[in-house]
C-alpha cells in the first residue's frame, strides 16, 4: 500500500519500467521549465524536455537523466513516459564526450543548410546533442552551454521578410482626435 506522505515515482521507456520507487519529492524538466511534485499535488500533465530528474528519499537526494516525453502527476504518483533514461553509474564520460564532439562537428557542417533534408538531420542531431549534454550534466561534468535559439522548444523563429505584410505608414491623429 502506498504511503500517503510519499510520491510513487515511475519512469517508463519503450524498453519497459526503468525506475519504480517511493520518494518524498520529485523535480522534473518540462518544456516550460522545471516543476516539482510533493505529496498531495494537483493533477498535472506536462511535456518533458531532455534533462535531469531529481528526487529525495528521506535525506538522500538522487538524480537521473531522461529524454523528451510526458509526465502525469497526481496526489500520490508521478508517471514519466520518456524515450531515454540513464543513471549516473551508467554514464561513461569519455565515450559521451567523444560522441558529443562528433555530433557538434556534424552540426557545424549543416547548421546553415538550406534544404529540408539537412534541416530534418539538424533536428535529429540537436536532440542527440541535448541527450549527451544531459548525460554529462548527470555525471557532474557538463559541457559548455550551447545556444540554439530555434530548437524544437525554443522561441518561434521570426517570419521571412516575404511573409511580413507591407502596410502604408499611418499618420498620427489622422482621425482628428489625436489618437494614433
Amino acid at each position: 500500500m502506498a504511503d500517503a506522505n510519499k510520491i510513487d515515482l515511475e519512469i517508463v521507456t519503450p524498453e519497459g519500467k526503468k525506475l519504480a520507487i517511493q520518494a518524498d519529492e520529485v523535480t522534473a524538466p518540462s518544456v516550460n521549465g522545471e516543476f516539482g511534485v510533493l505529496p498531495g499535488h494537483l493533477p498535472l500533465l506536462a511535456a518533458l524536455r531532455t534533462g535531469i530528474v531529481s528526487y529525495k528519499i528521506g535525506a538522500e537526494s538522487k538524480r537521473c537523466a531522461v529524454g523528451p516525453g510526458f509526465a502525469e502527476a497526481g496526489a500520490s504518483k508521478l508517471l514519466i513516459l520518456t524515450d531515454h533514461y540513464i543513471e549516473r553509474d551508467q554514464v561513461d564520460p569519455v565515450l559521451v564526450r567523444k560522441e558529443l564532439h562528433e555530433i557538434q562537428g556534424e552540426l557545424a557542417k549543416i547548421e546553415n543548410a538550406a534544404n529540408e533534408d539537412d534541416k530534418s538531420q539538424l533536428d535529429i542531431l540537436v536532440k542527440k546533442e541535448n541527450w549527451l549534454a544531459a548525460e554529462l550534466e548527470l555525471y557532474g561534468d557538463p559541457p559548455p552551454a550551447t545556444m540554439r535559439p530555434y530548437e524544437q522548444y525554443g522561441p518561434v523563429p521570426p517570419p521571412e521578410e516575404s511573409e511580413v505584410p507591407v502596410t502604408d505608414e499611418i499618420a498620427v491623429g489622422e482621425a482628428g482626435d489625436g489618437a494614433p
